[in-house]
C-alpha cells in the first residue's frame, strides 16, 4: 500500500485527492480517507525538502544556469492569496540537476531566491528584467528569443523590415557557425573571427534602428522596432557571452524544456489550491525532473524520502 500511494504521488501527481482515493480503491482494494492522502502529501513534502534544498545550493553554484518562468495559478484555497494575485513558477537548470520555485511574484527578488544573489556563474535567459540585477559578465541572452524578435521586425514594413530581415541573416550565420564549432568542423580562431564580423553588423543594425527614429515614444511600426533595439543594445555585451565560454549555449532550450512538463501539469490541474500545494508542486517537479535527467528511479528515492533515509538529488558519482 505505501509504495503503490507514493508511486501515484510522483508518476499519477496530476489527479485530485478525491479520484486518487477512488483509483486506490479500484485498483488494490484499499481504503483511504481524501484527509489522510492529504497528510501524505504534506509529508512527502517535508521529507524531501532537504534534498530539495540541497539541490537548489548545487545549481546556484554551477557555473553555467538556465533559467525561465511561466504563468501559475494558486488558488486560495488556505487564506494565503486573498488577492488573486498571479503566480509564477521559475525553473533553474543545469546539466543534471533542475529546480523548482512557485512565487506570487515575477520581480528581481524571486530570481535573486532561485539564483542566489551572489551567484558567480553565467545565467542563460531571456531579457526580462528581473534578471537586470544579473552582471552582464554573467550572463547570456537567448538567441532564440531575440530570433522571434527579430522575425517580428522583419514582418513590418519599410525600414523596420528591412533591419529586421538583415538581423535575421545575421542570427542565421551566427547559429550555423556556433553548431560547426561545436562538432569540430570550424575551429575556435576562425569561429571567434566570424562571430566577431557579425557582432559589429548586429550592433550597427540596432543603433541604426534607433538613430531612425525621432523618437522612441513614436506609436509607429518603427517606433516599436527602435524601443527593441534600444533594449537590446542595453545588454549587447551579453549577447556574446557563449563566444568565450564554449561551455555556454547561445539559447534557452534547456530551461524551456524544463518547463514542459510543468506546463502540462498546469494545463490538467488548473494550478494548485494553496502556498502549501504550491510548494508541493516545486518540489515534485524538482524531484522527478533531476531524477529523470540522471535515469534514477522516482519511486526508490520517494521511498528512501519517506523511510528517513535523506537521499540526494545531485548526481552520483561514477562507480
Amino acid at each position: 500500500m505505501f509504495q503503490s500511494i507514493v508511486g501515484l504521488l510522483s508518476g499519477g501527481y496530476r489527479l485530485s485527492h478525491q479520484n486518487l482515493k477512488t483509483l486506490l480503491w479500484e485498483l488494490w482494494g484499499i481504503r483511504i480517507s481524501v484527509a489522510s492522502l492529504n497528510r501524505l502529501r504534506q509529508t512527502l513534502s517535508q521529507k524531501v525538502l532537504p534534498a530539495v534544498a540541497e539541490a537548489r545550493a548545487y545549481v546556484q553554484a554551477a557555473p553555467v544556469t538556465h533559467a525561465d518562468e511561466t504563468g501559475w495559478k494558486q488558488h486560495d484555497g488556505d487564506g494565503s492569496n486573498p488577492e488573486q494575485k498571479s503566480a509564477w513558477l521559475w525553473v533553474a537548470a543545469c546539466e543534471f540537476v533542475t529546480v523548482y520555485q512557485l512565487t506570487l511574484s515575477r520581480s528581481g527578488n524571486s530570481a535573486r531566491q532561485l539564483l542566489g544573489a551572489e551567484s558567480s556563474g553565467i545565467v542563460v535567459s531571456d531579457r526580462y528584467g528581473a534578471y537586470n540585477w544579473l552582471e552582464l559578465e554573467h550572463r547570456q541572452i537567448c538567441w532564440a528569443h531575440l530570433k522571434r524578435d527579430f522575425v517580428r521586425m522583419s514582418e513590418r514594413s519599410g525600414a523596420s523590415g528591412e533591419i529586421g530581415r538583415a538581423l535575421l541573416q545575421q542570427t542565421r550565420k551566427l547559429f550555423r557557425w556556433w553548431h560547426r564549432v561545436r562538432d569540430g568542423t570550424l575551429s575556435r580562431e576562425l569561429f571567434e573571427k566570424a562571430i566577431g564580423f557579425v557582432r559589429s553588423t548586429v550592433k550597427r543594425l540596432l543603433e541604426e534602428a534607433v538613430d531612425l527614429c525621432d523618437s522612441l515614444q513614436e506609436k509607429t511600426p518603427l517606433g516599436k522596432t527602435a524601443r527593441t533595439c534600444a533594449q537590446i543594445l542595453k545588454v549587447e555585451p551579453a549577447l556574446w557571452t557563449f563566444v568565450e565560454h564554449l561551455e555556454v549555449e547561445p539559447t534557452n532550450n534547456t530551461a524551456e524544456r524544463a518547463l514542459r512538463t510543468a506546463v502540462i501539469w498546469r494545463r490538467l490541474s488548473f494550478g494548485s489550491q494553496s502556498a502549501a500545494g504550491s510548494e508541493f508542486v516545486a518540489r515534485l517537479l524538482t524531484v522527478v525532473t533531476s531524477l529523470r535527467a540522471q535515469g534514477r528511479s522516482v519511486l526508490d528515492f520517494l521511498v528512501e524520502a519517506l523511510r528517513d533515509r535523506q537521499p540526494s538529488l545531485l548526481p552520483l558519482p561514477p562507480e
